[in-house]
């Protein structure tokens, strides 16, 4: 099942943060683009570790999924505040929930689990007692899980080769949350053009490297419930990062 929006608690840590939306977030539209709703997560996320005291450059945080509910996106210009809280927690990783308000009636709904690794094997890592002291009151004790969700690429699945370009690839030099999902807004515009995302999930099953050959796939879905296109960014036969993201009816 995708992750469960937990209400902001009442007690323990819940880290606030205020920005405006900027040219270069939005599309064509003046819609914030879904890359850029996962560039201020992991903005956030960083923003509140180093607020909190916890940051160190032998341990980092990688994100494993992202479910992601929209009611109605930032628009350009529109003020917005970022609300971040520990939501979960397992031996390994943790739930963090963000969710996103606008000045004009802009709300987006998240939820992302992180896995606690050593920066130099890559191994996951016990959290240990000071990550518990920090966020384990607004948690409350909540346990979540670590599976992921999505399977292989369908047959029927349209595949073209992605290139990537030298701005992709972050500090940990691969290819960056943000930067995974412009390849899933490119094939969206491309497969179902004009709609309005309103639901998204994204799993990072593994890294994209320098040099790597990127194949892009996707497969629209048709139900009662309106328009889904699954998408898959893999090397090699071996999935990388998936997504599936769900669209306005309307257009």
């Amino acid at each position: 099942m995708p992750a469960e929006f937990v209400d902001v608690p009442a007690r323990g840590r819940v880290f606030r943060s205020h920005r405006r939306v900027h040219l270069g977030d939005v599309d064509a539209s003046g819609r914030l683009r879904l890359a850029a709703i996962s560039r201020y997560l992991q903005d956030v996320a960083t923003d509140d570790a180093d607020d909190a005291g916890l940051a160190d450059g032998s341990r980092v945080w990688v994100v494993r999924s992202t479910d992601i509910d929209i009611a109605s996106l930032p628009r350009y210009h529109e003020a917005v505040e970022l609300t971040t809280f520990c939501s979960g927690f397992g031996p390994r990783w943790a739930e963090r929930r963000t969710i996103v308000t606008g000045d004009r009636g802009a709300l987006v709904d998240t939820a992302a689990l992180w896995v606690y690794v050593d920066r130099g094997s890559g191994r996951p890592l016990v959290l240990e007692e000071h990550f518990h002291t920090i966020y384990g009151e607004a948690a409350r004790g909540r346990r979540v899980r670590g599976r992921l969700l999505h399977g292989r690429p369908s047959p029927d699945a349209d595949v073209r080769a992605w290139s990537l370009r030298a701005s992709d690839f972050d500090v940990l030099d691969h290819v960056n949350n943000a930067r995974s999902l412009e390849a899933f807004e490119d094939e969206l515009a491309r497969c179902l053009p004009g709609r309005v995302p309103t639901r998204a999930r994204v799993e990072y099953r593994g890294t994209v490297e320098r040099g790597d050959p990127v194949e892009l796939a996707g497969a629209v879905r048709c139900d009662g419930n309106g328009s889904e296109l699954a998408m898959w960014l893999s090397v090699g036969g071996e999935v990388r990062v998936s997504a599936t993201v769900a669209v306005d009816p309307e257009g």
